[in-house]
C-alpha cells in the first residue's frame, strides 16, 4: 500500500474529497516528522512508537580504500512496532 491508496482508502471511509484526505494525511505525517526533529517521542498505542536514537562520533572504514574515516554524530529515526499489530499480522 503507498501513499496515494492510503490517501483514497480514507476519502472512502470518511466520505470526504480527495484534496481534504491528502491534507489530512500530510498534516498527520507532518506532525509526526516535526515531533521527532524537536527529538520527541510519538507513540500510537497498539500500534507503533517512532523515536529518535542519537549516534556517537566514531570512526568507520572506507570499504573500497580500506582508509580511516571520521563519522561524525548523528540522528536517526526508529520505529517500534505494538503488541496488537504484531498479534494482527500474527508475529
Amino acid at each position: 500500500m503507498n501513499k496515494i491508496e492510503l490517501i483514497n482508502a480514507l476519502k472512502n471511509e470518511c466520505k470526504i474529497s480527495k484534496k481534504e484526505a491528502a491534507t489530512i494525511f500530510d498534516l498527520f505525517f507532518d506532525k509526526i516528522s516535526s515531533a521527532l526533529a524537536e527529538g520527541d517521542r510519538v507513540e500510537l498505542r497498539g500500534l507503533c512508537t517512532f523515536f529518535v536514537k542519537e549516534y556517537e562520533s566514531y570512526n568507520g572504514r572506507n570499504p573500497r580504500t580500506g582508509e580511516t574515516v571520521a563519522v561524525s554524530p548523528k540522528k536517526l529515526p526508529f520505529f517500534k512496532c505494538g503488541q496488537e499489530l504484531k498479534r494482527r499480522v500474527d508475529y
